[in-house]
């Protein structure tokens, strides 16, 4: 049992907060708000354990450094920073550096099935970006264990009674009530400030507004503005770019990191996990791009091992959005992709080679992914190489959200600041988020990320309760009904409109229309004149949006309308995407502009950061003011650098990553 002398409100209401989302973030931060005494309510669009952390592969980064090669938090910091081509406050990198070690072991004790060494330790494998094998891995499945793991610690507050601050049980009420198969539809405000918020359930389709004393969103990317993508379907982006259109400021929205290894399907693009590299895997084109035999009878010398021959400090290994970019130029533009007997030319894929290694040791370390690409491209992997290319993976960019800096450079533990974005009461963590990885992301930093931010905001918002004058349970009823009644019109608007009309538009073709720009001219490359054209067709399908028809007229278990709606919000962050990639006049990262190739921190070492206007109109600051906890804060677009001094990126030798810092002996 939890109590708390603030379980109830003014009215005697029990004062709860909701969380919005099932993943990794969300359970994190869940737990903690339990841990805090605080009740919640969590909205997941599926249910928990369908939650797109489900399908992280590789592993969770973490500076345990149990095989003696000198690692440590701080060349994890380092590295980190560096890899991000230093976009990132580094603050919370050391916070989350730090926290790392700790938090593998804690997940150790929970439960998760990490492989380990024959003599009983943790097992870590390498990953991009880093020379160290920094990465506990649960096979190929870490994701799914993790979250099968978390969500059994929420359900022991599924369970757990709320009791007041003299210890008597309420009745009806637990700690955690989950309510699957929500979808987010907005923020309910009250003067500028988030109480609330309004969501529908999917199979009646009735939509309810709920008080909340502050909202964590933990809704994951907007991998689906690109169409086809490693991220699940239900990655539209749409609950932060509802809360952005509601007012909450969105931050490097143009930094999308392109993963250099999937294989296409026709739904989406499969990830092949960069810990197939990080056990070995050499990526691999014929030297003569006229070679027409199958991979098996190349010879070894006939190969260009182009990574290692580029790269040879990192190898394989590189971050990617240097792989990616290596990749791309392979394929596009010197014509040297894996030639294809079907269509008779050279497709836009390379080879990935594992073949190498002993089948008993990959069925170990690598069975869940190697499983997935025999599945769906019917080869065995084990004995002939993968075909492979880049695929949208991960948004760096999310919802602005802000940190208090401790004297230690680290992170204010229980600061209302931490994760809060800058609308007072919102609070956004994981890949909602921008927080941690800057530029571009590496390899296994995205689930400590979503960890580590759970760890932080939990704390923080329980702070923010502890603040408010009031509960959202006594704020008027009127303003919740007023917030559920615009959506239920939005909801019977999306299904009336254009009902008769014949020339109306499908949501689902004006979607595919779009992504495929975004794909083609907003991902690897990003050149100014086809960026206009970019933002020529987001202007385009705004004006062609208000047109749309949708087929199905049901109030029960309607997805043409839920995805119509999506599409809305869907269009507010291609705009963001794209103007801000049009906007940046350098190259840093995953963002790579071959008319401006160099990084330029005199202009741009700056965080960019949206503030939406209207349909079409997003403007872009340099700072803007907020208040949290009833305390007002200055935000300015400056970077944080203070602990790990901005250089240029090179992987052309080992140790680049930490040359004149405190890791450079570490790394030889």
């Amino acid at each position: 049992m939890v109590a708390s002398p603030s379980i109830r409100s003014q009215s005697g209401k029990i004062r709860r907060v909701a969380v919005v989302g099932g993943g990794l973030a969300g359970l994190m931060t869940t737990i903690k708000l339990c841990e805090a005494g605080v009740p919640v309510d969590l909205f997941s669009l599926v249910p928990v354990k369908r939650s797109h952390s489900v399908c992280a592969q590789g592993g969770i980064n973490a500076s345990v450094n149990t095989m003696g090669e000198g690692d440590s938090p701080r060349i994890h910091l380092e590295e980190t920073a560096y890899g991000g081509d230093f976009l990132a406050n580094q603050p919370p990198i050391k916070g989350m550096a730090d926290a790392a070690p700790a938090i593998v072991y804690m997940l150790d004790r929970m439960g998760v099935p990490f492989n380990r060494t024959p003599e009983g330790l943790l097992d870590f494998r390498r990953f991009g970006g880093t020379l160290f094998h920094r990465t506990a891995f649960a096979g190929a499945t870490t994701g799914q264990q993790i979250l099968y793991a978390l969500d059994e610690q929420v359900r022991r507050y599924e369970t757990a009674p709320v009791v007041d601050h003299v210890g008597v049980t309420i009745p009806g009420e637990t700690m955690v009530r989950k309510l699957e198969l929500w979808d987010f539809l907005g923020l309910v405000l009250d003067d500028g400030m988030c109480v609330g918020l309004v969501a529908q359930q999917l199979e009646s389709m009735k939509i309810k507004a709920f008080a909340a004393d502050a909202v964590c969103l933990a809704t994951g990317g907007p991998g689906m503005i690109f169409g086809r993508s490693t991220n699940s379907l239900i990655c539209t982006g749409s609950a932060a770019g509802k809360a952005f259109r509601q007012g909450a400021v969105y931050a490097n929205g143009e930094f999308i990191q392109v993963h250099p290894t999937a294989i296409p399907g026709a739904d989406k693009l499969r990830l092949i996990s960069e810990s197939a590299r990080g056990e070995g895997g050499r990526i691999w084109v014929p030297k003569d791009a006229k070679d027409k035999r199958a991979p098996k009878d190349i010879p070894e010398k006939e190969r260009d091992y182009f990574l290692e021959r580029m790269y040879p400090g990192y190898g394989n290994l590189v971050p990617r959005d240097i792989a990616s970019r290596a990749l791309f130029q392979v394929c596009f533009h010197e014509g040297r992709g894996v030639f294809n007997p079907t269509t008779a030319k050279n497709e836009n894929e390379v080879y990935l080679d594992l073949t190498h290694k002993p089948e008993a040791l990959l069925r170990s370390k690598l069975g869940g992914v190697l499983e997935i690409y025999q599945k769906f491209a019917g080869v065995d992997p084990y004995h002939n190489p993968m075909k492979v290319f880049p695929a949208v993976h991960y948004s760096m960019g999310g919802l602005w959200v802000d940190y208090e800096r401790d004297a230690a450079g680290s992170l204010k533990a229980g600061s209302p600041r931490n994760h809060a974005t800058s609308i007072p009461g919102l609070y956004a963590v994981g890949e909602a988020d921008y927080q941690y990885h800057g530029a571009n992301r590496l390899g296994a930093n995205s689930l400590l990320s979503c960890l580590y931010a759970g760890m932080v905001a939990g704390p923080a918002i329980a702070s923010y309760r502890s603040s408010l004058p009031r509960s959202s349970s006594d704020v008027p009823s009127a303003v919740f009904e007023a917030a559920r009644q615009q959506e239920q019109d939005g909801f019977e608007r999306i299904l009336e409109q254009n009902r008769d009309a014949a020339d109306g538009e499908n949501a689902w073709k004006l979607h595919a229309e779009l992504a495929e720009v975004m794909l083609r001219d907003c991902t690897i490359e990003r050149h100014d004149d086809r960026l206009d054209k970019v933002l020529d067709k987001i202007s385009e399908t705004e004006e062609r949006a208000r047109k749309i028809r949708v087929p199905d007229d049901s109030h029960a278990m309607n997805q043409a309308a839920q995805f119509a709606r999506h599409f809305e919000n869907m269009l507010a962050l291609s705009r963001v995407v794209a103007q801000g990639a049009r906007n940046r006049d350098e190259s840093r990262g995953a963002h790579y502009k071959p008319s401006s190739p160099a990084r330029d921190d005199s202009r741009w070492l700056r965080t960019t950061l949206a503030r939406y206007k209207a349909v079409g109109d997003i403007e872009f600051m340099r700072a803007f003011d907020y208040s949290c906890a009833g305390q007002p804060v200055h935000v300015t677009d400056a970077v944080d650098v203070s602990l790990v001094a901005p250089r240029e990126r090179k992987y052309e030798k080992a140790g680049a990553a930490s040359a004149g810092s405190a890791g450079e002996s570490a790394h030889g």
